[in-house]
């Protein structure tokens, strides 16, 4: 039997914005050299690859280079997914176990919730050629486990941001993402953008890992609990935000399947 495999544009209502992921709901588990194959073909800044199991679905995430330890808008569109293909009841929540524990996404309306774990930050020093290697004067830098958080003096600048990519892989963390608060008037709290070349992706479109560390260092500065948050990347995509302090982030979305397709080639048919 041939594999389906769909494509899904996540944290947007509009397609050919947002984040594209793949998602592939296997009948049984594959080798990790087959399913980084297949990222690596379908050429996204992430390939998700469910298999069922007794009360969910495990879930691992694929950029054409390595696996990752947590996606945001992979896991939305693998929730997406599950509810659209006829994979879960939509009333029912999308249970899934990963390398960041269990993560649960629940549907609210035309939104998709997920459930994850918060990511702080920690004051840092400016390393050298960060600033250069952006473009941009610094306000300030902070570090987190997906790299480094560097907050910038406003939306323009975010929105504006050319890196020089090769410099950024001298770095000794390669990924960086960039925020600011927005302008006066703005329907946003807060813009962001992600670069991430040491995961083999220089701008990954809309980042809801990114968030889960963005969450307490605007609630930190905004003093708000709930954000509605905008990533300025070519793409663009709209993230809810809501943090309470506790260890858990809920991040909001919606998506939109834009494509279909079969996997032809499986692991045990190769020649």
């Amino acid at each position: 039997m041939n594999q389906p495999i769909i494509q899904v544009d996540a944290f947007t209502c509009t397609p050919f914005t947002g984040n594209p992921a793949a998602v592939c709901v296997l009948p049984t588990p594959q080798p990790d050299s087959w399913m980084q194959n297949v990222a690596q073909e379908m050429n996204l800044s992430e390939t998700a690859f469910l298999v069922p199991q007794e009360d969910g679905f495990n879930l691992r995430w694929f950029t054409p280079t390595v696996e990752v330890p947590l996606c945001g808008h992979a896991t939305l569109a693998s929730a997406h997914v599950l509810w659209s293909e006829g994979h879960l009841s939509p009333e029912k929540p999308a249970r899934f176990y990963t390398k960041s524990g269990i993560l649960i996404a629940q549907r609210q309306g035309e939104w998709i919730e997920l459930d994850f774990p918060v990511n702080h930050s920690q004051p840092t020093t400016v390393p050298p050629n960060l600033a250069s290697a952006l473009g941009v004067p610094i306000q300030s830098v902070w570090q987190n486990s997906l790299g480094y958080l560097v907050e910038v003096e406003s939306e323009e600048r975010v929105r504006h941001l050319q890196p020089n990519f090769g410099l950024l892989k001298t770095l000794p963390i390669s990924d960086v993402m960039v925020t600011s608060q927005t302008d006066s008037g703005s329907e946003y709290d807060f813009v962001s953008r992600f670069f991430a070349p040491g995961l083999g992706i220089d701008e990954d479109p809309v980042t809801g890992a990114a968030h889960c560390c963005l969450a307490p260092f605007w609630r930190d500065r905004i003093r708000k609990n709930e954000f509605l948050a905008y990533q300025a990347s070519h793409r663009g995509g709209v993230v809810k935000v809501r943090y309470t302090g506790s260890d858990r982030v809920i991040l909001g979305g919606q998506a939109v399947t834009v494509m279909r397709g079969e996997l032809t080639v499986m692991e045990n048919q190769r020649t």
